[in-house]
C-alpha cells in the first residue's frame, strides 16, 4: 500500500472539506447514517467473520464482545451519527476577539486542521465515531484500525465512502489502511507533508492526541 497516495488524497479531500457547509457535511452524515442501516447485512456479515477468526485465534469472551456487532449495536451507531449532525458546527466560531488603539478589530476562529491520521484498537464503533466527528469540523482522515476488526472497518468505510458520494463530498475524505503491517504505522506517523495530526487510541482506553510536527520528525 502507498500511504503517500493516501495522504496526497485525503490532503485535498481536506481542502475541499474546509469549505464545506454545515447543511452539506450534515447531509453527508445523514447518509451515512441511512447507509449503515440499508447496509446492515453487508456489515454483520463482514463482522461475522472477524468473530469467526477472532475465536480460532483464541480470543476471550470479554474482547469477542468489544468486536461484536448486531443489528441493535449498529442501529445505535447510525443514531450516534445522527447526533453528531445536531452539534454545533465549530468551523468559523469565535473563540476571542479584542480592539486595538488604533481601531483595528482582531479576532480568533476555529479553522479545520486538515488530515488527521488515527490509529486505534478492535471496536468497530470507533471508525464511525471518528469519521463522524472529523467529517463534522471539516477534516479529512486516515484510519488504522486493530486487526481483529478487519473485515467490519473494510465494510464501514465502504459505506462511508460510497455516502460521501452521493453527497457529493471527495470519498477520500476518509480512508483506511487495509494492511494491519505495523511497518504502515511506521510510515504514517512520518507523513508529515499530508498528515497534521495523529491520535493514539491506547488499549487501556484513553486517548492522546499529538503534533506530529511536535514528535515525530
Amino acid at each position: 500500500m502507498e500511504l503517500i497516495q493516501l495522504g496526497k488524497a485525503a490532503k485535498s479531500a481536506a481542502f475541499e472539506l474546509a469549505t464545506a457547509s454545515t447543511a452539506q457535511k450534515n447531509r453527508a452524515l445523514a447518509i451515512i447514517a441511512d447507509e449503515l442501516e440499508a447496509n446492515a447485512e453487508k456489515i454483520l456479515a463482514a463482522n461475522e467473520k472477524d468473530i469467526s477468526a477472532g475465536r480460532e485465534a483464541g480470543l476471550t469472551e470479554a474482547l469477542l464482545d468489544r468486536l461484536l456487532l448486531n443489528e441493535q449495536r449498529l442501529a445505535g451507531i447510525a443514531g450516534d451519527v445522527r447526533n453528531v449532525i445536531s452539534l454545533n458546527d465549530p468551523v468559523g466560531s469565535e473563540i476571542d476577539s479584542k480592539v486595538l488603539e488604533n481601531g483595528m478589530s482582531l479576532s480568533r476562529r476555529r479553522v479545520p486542521l486538515g488530515v488527521v491520521g488515527v490509529i486505534y484498537e478492535a471496536r468497530p464503533n470507533v471508525t464511525i465515531d471518528i469519521a463522524a466527528l472529523c467529517l463534522k469540523t471539516g477534516n479529512a482522515s486516515i484510519l488504522r484500525g486493530g486487526k481483529e476488526t478487519f473485515y467490519s472497518n473494510m465494510e464501514l468505510v465502504k459505506v462511508i465512502q460510497s455516502a460521501l458520494e452521493k453527497a457529493e463530498l471527495p470519498a477520500a475524505s476518509v480512508q483506511y489502511i487495509e494492511k494491519p503491517d505495523r511497518e504502515l504505522v511506521s510510515q504514517l506517523l512520518k507523513l508529515d507533508d499530508y498528515v497534521d495530526m495523529i491520535i493514539l487510541a491506547a488499549v487501556l482506553g484513553y486517548t492522546k492526541c499529538v503534533k506530529k510536527t511536535a514528535l515525530f520528525q
